[in-house]
């Protein structure tokens, strides 16, 4: 993802006069961020936001707009260059976009790049992901680079990348990241079911039913459903359909909801410990 911002040099050298800027602007074909900072009418308001504090969209608001799984993001995440003299203290930046917006203060990331920034809005990959980390809880942070990995926003030498920019107390995150899963809350069972000491399966596929999302100690399904898919009752006509046709074949099923799993985390933890418990202890 590209997105650069123009100066007035760039904007006179393309063929605009101060007039046709000034109706550039009223029309909305452009907007103005900030001083000599220009962006095309249909840019984010994120990006615009990002460029506006005087620095680039990053880590959760960047992932988040790109479609990758965030656990949950209610403020701005912007970078700053930390050579950038203009704007030596954070509560500056964050005034500057706060102030008579009615939002929380941003999330200022001062920091250097892995690759230059130029006149990107927007930092780079492996860079956003690296503030991600750092911006989240464990399991969630996994739970982010599943998704960029499953996505193919992020590849396997790039997330190497993403682990040498950061501290050594989150290395032992990496060996936990599997791009196999296909959503946020599959990643937090998945390391739930870790934490138990499971053998722990992804994507099994079962002849007459399917694709499941996790297999755990050979025996239970666990299946992560998200209102998006799983809301109306012809869909969950089919997922009774699955569940039946996986206990003709001997296997339980533990259906969760994505609000469950990512907001009650102890109940699905305690639910999983009690099934597999009583199966190891039978």
């Amino acid at each position: 993802m590209s997105v650069e911002f123009l100066t007035r040099a760039d904007l006179l050298a393309q063929g605009y006069t101060r007039r046709s800027i000034q109706a550039a602007l009223r029309a909305g074909v452009i907007v103005r961020a900030r001083r000599d900072r220009y962006l095309g009418g249909g840019t984010p308001d994120t990006i615009v936001r990002a460029v506006r504090v005087g620095g680039r969209l990053t880590c959760l608001s960047l992932l988040a707009m790109r479609g990758v799984f965030v656990f949950e993001n209610h403020r701005l995440h912007v970078h700053v260059n930390p050579t950038d003299g203009r704007l030596r203290d954070p509560a500056d930046a964050r005034a500057r976009i706060a102030a008579g917006r009615g939002v929380p203060a941003p999330v200022v990331h001062w920091s250097s790049l892995s690759e230059p920034g130029g006149s990107s809005c927007v930092v780079g990959i492996v860079d956003a992901a690296a503030h991600a980390v750092r911006c989240q809880s464990p399991r969630a942070a996994v739970a982010t680079l599943d998704s960029l990995l499953h996505l193919g926003v992020l590849s396997a030498p790039e997330l190497r990348d993403v682990f040498s920019r950061l501290p050594a107390r989150f290395q032992v995150l990496e060996s936990l990241v599997d791009g196999r899963a296909e959503s946020g809350p599959e990643t937090f069972v998945r390391l739930m079911a870790r934490m138990l000491g499971c053998d722990i399966r992804l994507q099994v596929f079962f002849d007459g039913v399917g694709r499941v999302d996790l297999l755990l100690d050979g025996w239970l399904v666990v299946e992560c459903d998200s209102r998006e898919f799983h809301s109306d009752w012809a869909q969950q006509e089919v997922d009774h359909d699955r569940d039946l046709a996986l206990a003709a074949l001997g296997y339980g099923t533990l259906r969760l909801t994505a609000a469950r799993i990512m907001h009650r985390p102890d109940e699905v933890f305690a639910a999983l410990r009690g099934l597999l418990g009583q199966r190891r202890v039978a």
